[in-house]
């Protein structure tokens, strides 16, 4: 009898957990990267003259930039990849976004049911200097590019880091990713262009 009612309680245990925890969402796999996310280069000027400061030509003068920028360093949320032709340094209205972004992704996989990740920043500050050199490596590097404000960065969409265990599909992640940034971009909060070639997400805050 005593086993009996010891069976019944984990029964009734094992059912009330089940209830209490919520069906993951549904996952759908994102189409249409570069019709979605379409903002050509003059959008993001627009975005990164309006909220940014004005660029500067070496690393010591950026960082004498001080209260008007914030260093962004690898953390729980997202990762800085190691940066050859840009520093990690943003404006806070910038900084913040990225932190939307990365959290809301976070968010989203644990409401899928999918193992954790962080995103990965490749590319933040250019100065003038820094954005000469790449385009010696680079001649798609746009001259006039909305990374010398401080407004814009790169998030990579063919790599995350894994934060526990279990893995998940790139393509489904990138999915995720792509799910997120456009419920910023149509709340208004930013300006996405998908680069094909440079498997990143193009991001300026707006």
């Amino acid at each position: 009898m005593r086993y009996l009612c010891l069976f019944l309680i984990f029964i009734f245990l094992l059912e009330a957990g089940c209830q209490g925890r919520k069906k993951p969402e549904r996952f759908v796999y994102f189409r249409n990267y570069s019709r979605t996310f379409n903002d050509l280069n003059d959008r993001h000027l627009k975005g990164a003259r309006k909220w940014g400061i004005e660029p500067v030509s070496s690393l010591e003068e950026l960082k004498r930039q001080k209260g008007k920028i914030e260093e962004i360093r690898s953390c729980r949320l997202y990762e800085v990849d190691p940066l050859t032709h840009s520093q990690p340094y943003l404006v806070p209205r910038a900084a913040s976004l990225l932190q939307t972004i990365a959290a809301n992704f976070k968010d989203s996989l644990s409401r899928k049911g999918m193992p954790s990740y962080s995103v990965i920043v490749t590319s933040v500050w250019r100065t003038n200097e820094s954005l000469k050199k790449l385009r010696r490596r680079n001649l798609n590097a746009s001259a006039n590019s909305a990374h010398l404000f401080g407004t814009t960065f790169d998030i990579a969409y063919t790599r995350f880091k894994k934060s526990g265990f279990r893995e998940a599909e790139p393509d489904k992640l990138k999915s995720v990713l792509a799910e997120v940034l456009r419920d910023l971009r149509n709340e208004k909060r930013c300006y996405v262009r998908y680069e094909s070639k440079q498997g990143c997400f193009h991001i300026t805050v707006r």
